[in-house]
């Protein structure tokens, strides 16, 4: 199922975070987009465990658990120094904020054709053939 999703959609982590989310409603619409499978980076399991930790009082165990969840149904992609130089590039050229930049460029760069995200613009387009989508809204 990984491979079948991974060239459609990229979530930004705070579409994975909401899988935890105590609104019954974003919570559902979180499980229901992750269900059929997807990609996320290194960075969105790293950013999630650090809320996970830092604001919800999760264990490092009931953290685990949660990303091998995750892992299990999206294929990860890691940070690597293409990456790294074309998040720089989106910041100069769209000015977006250092992390939302890598995250779309790993989105990018794993070929995906839509950005699950509440921290970008809404129908966004990058590099014509990206497009950010809030599914919470």
């Amino acid at each position: 199922m990984k491979a079948a999703k991974a060239a459609e959609q990229f979530f930004d982590t705070n579409a994975v975070l909401y899988l935890l989310s105590a609104d019954q409603a974003k919570a559902d619409r979180a499980e229901a987009l992750l269900s059929g499978g997807g990609v996320v980076s290194v960075q969105v399991l790293n950013e999630f465990a650090s809320v996970a930790s830092r604001k919800l009082g999760m264990t490092i165990a009931e953290i685990r658990e949660a990303l091998a969840a995750i892992r299990a149904v999206c294929a990860v992609v890691p940070i690597v120094e293409e990456s790294h130089d074309l998040g720089l590039q989106l910041v100069e050229r769209h000015g977006l904020s250092l992390y939302d930049a890598m995250i779309v460029a790993s989105a990018l760069l794993a070929g995906c054709k839509t950005l699950y995200s509440e921290d970008l613009q809404n129908g966004q387009r990058f590099e014509k053939r990206l497009v950010v989508t809030n599914p919470f809204k």
